[in-house]
């Protein structure tokens, strides 16, 4: 073999080695992503499964009676149950209420009938002093919700409302949705006739109340006792001190909008300490104000109750029970 044929066999090798270190690296890499994907792939799996795990399932049992409190509140217990309390303040128009409504709503109805709970509903509108059409969404669903409650069908119109909440800033609720989703319901001819009524009633006190009634007081208060202070106060003080200042609120009287304001003042006074209302959703078990990663999970909630004390409802039944069929 010449000088010339040995250069050029070394040059073959040299340039055949090169190929295959490159080889072997370009596999190592392969298998380094491969298994980096893999890891990805099994966190995405566990994130998935750990995130269903702990979202509540539709329940489709029976629902424990309902009964209307003189507040406007509603109880879901049979009679003579003896079990834990749970107290949920919701606002329709909150979009983390809507969040419990999935995760917990079936889990509250399930421990309702299983006699394990007795669940006591009380609607509240942190949003009435928000701008419009806020405000008109969350005051319109409360006073619709209390009119279902008259016709006993507060938790599944409840669902409803939930399910169709209104985008946070825009306009919903109108009174042909509201009516159309108690309809749905197994309501008779007559009962969607007076909830249609009422409803109507209740959208132009809710209309007066945000458009008019509303922001006028609220700029009389700024030029009176200015911004910091109002500040301070919640709708119900402000509607006193209007009150006594020439902003008569008489026109909320009887009315379930009203009610349902007076519902959301009560609740900032009810309760103190660690436990003060502060917004929606608020769930107390006995009165103890629950923390978000036990009352926002399924199993958190679950384990709530199932550890706790028969408790007592504060409130009391309306007058003519409030549940007719």
């Amino acid at each position: 073999m010449g000088s010339e044929t040995r250069k050029r066999a070394r040059e073959h090798l040299k340039e055949q080695r090169a190929k295959e270190k490159k080889a072997a690296a370009l596999r190592k890499n392969l298998i380094v992503v491969g298994a980096a994907a893999a890891v990805v792939l099994l966190i995405v799996v566990i994130g998935y499964a750990v995130l269903n795990s702990d979202r509540g399932e539709g329940y489709t049992g029976p629902i424990a009676a309902q009964t209307v409190q003189e507040d406007g509140s509603v109880v879901m217990a049979d009679d003579g149950v003896q079990a834990p309390v749970v107290e949920v303040y919701a606002d329709y128009q909150c979009p983390a209420c809507r969040q419990f409504e999935i995760t917990n709503g079936g889990l509250l109805k399930e421990r309702a009938a299983r006699g394990e709970a007795i669940v006591h509903f009380r609607p509240v509108s942190i949003f009435a002093q928000q701008q419009v059409p806020i405000s008109g969404n969350s005051l319109r669903g409360g006073a619709a919700a209390r009119i279902a409650a008259d016709h006993g069908v507060f938790v599944e119109y409840n669902d409803e409302l939930f399910e169709n909440q209104p985008t946070e800033g825009r306009e919903g609720f109108s009174t042909d949705q509201l009516k159309g989703w108690f309809a749905e319901l197994e309501t008779s001819p007559g009962q969607q006739e007076e909830f249609g009524a009422r409803l109507d009633e209740e959208a132009a006190v809710v209309t007066e109340f945000t458009e008019e009634f509303l922001p006028a007081l609220t700029q009389d208060a700024v030029d009176r006792i200015g911004q910091e202070t109002l500040g301070t106060m919640v709708l119900t003080d402000l509607l006193a001190w209007g009150a006594d200042n020439g902003h008569d609120p008489a026109f909320l009287e009887g009315t379930y909008t009203g009610e349902i304001i007076e519902a959301t003042g009560n609740a900032y006074t009810r309760y103190s300490g660690d436990d003060a209302f502060g917004g929606t959703p608020s769930i107390y078990i006995n009165g103890t104000l629950l923390d978000n990663n036990t009352a926002m999970t399924v199993r958190g909630l679950s384990e709530a109750i199932a550890s706790a004390d028969p408790g007592k409802v504060e409130t009391q039944p309306l007058g003519d029970g409030g549940d007719e069929e």
